[in-house]
């Protein structure tokens, strides 16, 4: 549950740096305007763009474009956005940060995930996991939640950490992979000899 301050409205999860002050700068924007989930969506569907319309990605990348005529831009297709989200856009354009949106964006959809209360959880095995398997590490991972937590599971596959499971849930990570335990029993050995 988000809280208030002097400063605006909290997020449950706190971000840090350039890019997580924009965040919850937005954040509490959209809370007292009552447009979390609007805003969210506006900013999947403008990251989505930026990954497939390679104009718009060159538009604000570009250094030599002046930062008055960033802002114009985005004040001409803010009609299409919250007023929020056309706001961080103009902000960022006139401050010369653009190059910052995709981080400033994936903050974002942290703090919603964390508002939601879903917890970011993300398993690499050297092979996919069976259904089983899957099934069983999930359950594993919700006895450690929570009341009110969900899990949000992503596996990956990468075969060079031999075997075993690198896991990483909200800020805890845990390396079990075989690649890790011998590189330790390799420096291990180095070091005596």
């Amino acid at each position: 549950m988000a809280t208030t301050s002097k400063l605006g409205v909290l997020p449950t999860l706190q971000v840090f740096g350039l890019e997580g002050r924009y965040a919850m700068a937005l954040f509490s924007a959209a809370s007292k305007q009552k447009s979390l989930d609007v805003v969210e969506k506006d900013l999947v569907k403008f990251q989505g763009l930026l990954k497939t319309d390679k104009k718009l990605a060159e538009f604000i990348k570009d250094p030599t474009i002046q930062r008055k005529t960033k802002v114009e831009a985005f004040k001409k297709v803010g009609g299409s956005f919250n007023p929020a989200t056309a706001n961080l856009l103009c902000l960022l354009a006139e401050n010369g940060r653009l190059a910052n949106i995709n981080t400033i964006i994936n903050h974002f959809k942290l703090i919603m995930s964390a508002q939601r209360g879903e917890v970011v959880c993300e398993v690499i095995t050297a092979k996919p996991l069976d259904a089983d398997n899957k099934a069983k590490l999930e359950a594993a991972m919700k006895a450690s939640l929570k009341k009110g937590q969900n899990i949000q599971l992503t596996t990956k596959v990468d075969p060079s950490i031999i075997g075993g499971m690198i896991i990483s849930i909200g800020d805890k990570y845990v390396d079990m992979s075989v690649a890790s335990k011998i590189k330790k029993y390799t420096e291990i050995i180095n070091a005596a000899v």
